[in-house]
């Protein structure tokens, strides 16, 4: 998600946005971190396939049908109210869809090639989610960056 400075200076990043509930957009990062370490810490491989649905589903279904979110709005979010945030549509479906494409990769592993080297995968996936729940999602700025035009020096060499 882009602060509204970097959403004011990036003219070619993600234009389409959808407005959300911000505490069903925390439950949605915090929850899918969460699952993750539980995943990792007690060697749940049905966790990390529980993971890879939540994201695939998020992924298609866009961040306004996403799992974690309709849940919390038919759930917790009958009783709570809530600021609204702008999330950008496109650059949270590539983040979802990165995301559920390692976690699609660590059950693989874990369930037909080498589960050790699919718990090494879970834990380095449950890393970069906790960075991406604390707001840092390099994902989302990963899709700014090499979108067409986008907003970093990387895609504007690429585009040389």
């Amino acid at each position: 998600m882009l602060t509204a400075e970097e959403n004011n200076s990036c003219q070619n990043c993600s234009t389409d946005f959808i407005e959300i509930r911000k505490d069903a957009f925390a439950f949605c990062r915090y929850g899918v971190m969460l699952i993750l370490w539980l995943a990792f810490f007690l060697h749940l491989k049905l966790l990390v396939l529980l993971t890879f649905a939540i994201l695939f589903f998020s992924a298609l279904l866009t961040i306004k049908h996403a799992p974690m979110i309709v849940l919390y709005n038919y759930t917790i979010g009958l009783f709570v109210k809530s600021k609204k945030i702008n999330a950008g549509v496109d650059g949270m479906r590539f983040a979802h869809a990165l995301g559920s494409f390692f976690a699609l990769i660590a059950v693989v592993f874990l369930y037909f090639i080498n589960i050790k080297i699919g718990w090494i995968i879970v834990f380095f996936l449950a890393i970069m989610k906790t960075i991406s729940a604390l707001g840092l999602c390099p994902a989302y700025k990963l899709y700014n960056c090499l979108k067409a035009g986008g907003c970093c020096s990387i895609s504007k060499k690429l585009k040389k």
